[in-house]
């Protein structure tokens, strides 16, 4: 049960991330198809950098990802009814998991809505503009999704906490 949990809990995750990229990347093609200003264009490459290195390298590789990852681990190891049927979830940390975490991700999710609700105002070319760098931004963090979860999964010892709900009792 426990492989099963954790196979449906990276599938999710892989799909929630995924989908959000075929979504964007659908938005911000049409950016390459409109005559960008120099400006426009510094901004671009501005996004992108700073998407790449905040969104994929500082939040998903060295938070999300191998959090996610180990709590993929956590599942497989320790797996219970609602942990497997509601995997992904667990996987992303919206329960069964510490104070800190639940706070920290239903914090986040709630940032994120209005953040991309505020970006869908935007006019064109900005909107493609960020929608670009977020694009980048998110196909890092799923790429180190992915490794993180091989490494999870082929070595001995994973030094990342799962921050489940044990780990605070002592």
């Amino acid at each position: 049960m426990g492989v099963i949990g954790a196979v449906w809990g990276f599938i999710g995750v892989s799909l929630v991330l995924g989908s959000a990229i075929y979504r964007m990347f659908d938005m911000a093609q049409g950016l390459f198809s409109a005559e960008l200003t120099w400006y426009q264009w510094a901004a671009l490459i501005g996004n992108v950098f700073f998407m790449a290195y905040s969104e994929g390298y500082k939040a998903f590789q060295l938070g999300f990802s191998p959090r996610v990852a180990a709590r993929l681990r956590y599942l497989k190891e320790n797996p219970a009814p609602l942990l497997v049927v509601l995997a992904p979830l667990f996987c992303l940390g919206f329960f069964h998991a510490t104070k800190k975490r639940k706070i920290i991700t239903y914090s986040l999710i709630t940032g994120l809505v209005l953040l991309i609700i505020a970006v869908r105002m935007l006019p064109h070319p900005w909107r493609g503009i960020i929608d670009v760098g977020v694009v980048v931004g998110l196909g890092w963090g799923l790429i180190s999704f992915w490794l993180f979860c091989i490494k999870a999964f082929t070595s001995e010892h994973f030094p990342y906490s799962p921050e489940v709900v044990e780990e605070t009792k002592g």
